[in-house]
Formats: C-alpha cells, sequence, structure tokens
C-alpha cells in the first residue's frame, strides 16, 4: 500500500451553481487548470437546490496536492463548494420506481437516495405520460442508474426500499450481481 502523495485518486466534488450561461464553464476551468482529469459531469439544471442554484457533481482524478489546489481554486473563484472528498465509486446499479413519483417529489427521492447511501446517480430517465404537473392522478416510472463504493450496493438497495415504502412506491430490483436489470 503506497501513501504516496503522487498517487492519482479518484474525487467526487458537489457545487452549487448560478443558473447562468457560462457558469458551468467557470466552474471547470479551475479543475483544469490545476491539473484535475475530469471522469464526468452530473448537471442537474431541472432541479435547484434550497439556495435556488443548480446542483453539480464533479467526478475527477488527482493526486491528493492537486486535489487540494482544486478546491482552493474552486473557493477562490468563488464557486460555492458543498462537498469536496474522496470517493470512489467502483460497483454500478440499476432500479426502476414506478408509482406517483411526479406527486412525492422525484428530486426528493434522489436526494434522500444519495445522502443516506453516499451513492451518485449517474444516469436517470424518467417516463411520466400524463406529464410531469404534481398533479396528475397516473403513474409515472424512473430507471436510476446509480454508481456506489464497493461492497455497499446491498446497503444502496435496502435505502432505495426504505424510501420507496415511504412514498408507496414500487421497486425493480438489479437481478443479480453487475447490477443491471
Amino acid at each position: 500500500m503506497s501513501d504516496s502523495t503522487d498517487e492519482v485518486r479518484s474525487y467526487t466534488v458537489r457545487l452549487e451553481l448560478v443558473d447562468k450561461p457560462g457558469a458551468l464553464l467557470d466552474a471547470l476551468d479551475p479543475i483544469a487548470s490545476n491539473g484535475g482529469n475530469l471522469l464526468s459531469i452530473f448537471h442537474e439544471r431541472g432541479n435547484l437546490t434550497p439556495r435556488g442554484q443548480i446542483p453539480v457533481e464533479v467526478d475527477l482524478e488527482a493526486t491528493p496536492e492537486r486535489f487540494e489546489g482544486i478546491v482552493e481554486a474552486l473557493h477562490e473563484a468563488g464557486i460555492n463548494v458543498i462537498q469536496a472528498g474522496a470517493e470512489r465509486y467502483s460497483e454500478a446499479i440499476t432500479v426502476v420506481l414506478s408509482g406517483h413519483l411526479i406527486k412525492t417529489d422525484l428530486s426528493d427521492t434522489v436526494s434522500r437516495i444519495q445522502e443516506a447511501t453516499n451513492a451518485t446517480v449517474t444516469d436517470l430517465s424518467l417516463s411520466a405520460p400524463e406529464g410531469t404537473e404534481a398533479e396528475s392522478e397516473e403513474p409515472s416510472s424512473a430507471r436510476i442508474r446509480l454508481a456506489t463504493e464497493q461492497n455497499a450496493t446491498q446497503a444502496v438497495i435496502d435505502t432505495i426500499r426504505e424510501v420507496a415504502e415511504d412514498k408507496s412506491l414500487r421497486v425493480i430490483e438489479p437481478l443479480g450481481p453487475g447490477g443491471d436489470l
């Protein structure tokens, strides 16, 4: 096991951005300028944080020293950093939720799952035949792909079950190893 500060590691940075043209680019510049290698960006433009900003999750690779410089540069650029830390996501699972997803606040559902499990949503596909108005009486469904830490898959599924039960949603779980339906 190496404690080398030259070792490249995976990190996740959660940001809040103002909804204006160029805000995402402004947030990515300190990462690139300080030697970060982008792995993925999850930009939830349709959702707002309690402060009315856009949540963005950036997965990147960097040495620990460079990562510290990246976080410092983000702060100096006036970017609101919600969380910055080493998170290794080595497993992925896909689940389907069905029921009154819109009426029970899909954004809240996803947030509760992510916050309780330290998993990250990498893809979400919503099917709402009657539209996304909260008053709709028709059920909807969402396919959600999550990246999880190694050996955390069962805890993520347990949390999904709990959230779904609280909101009277149905869960279609992964069929077996590999986490895909």
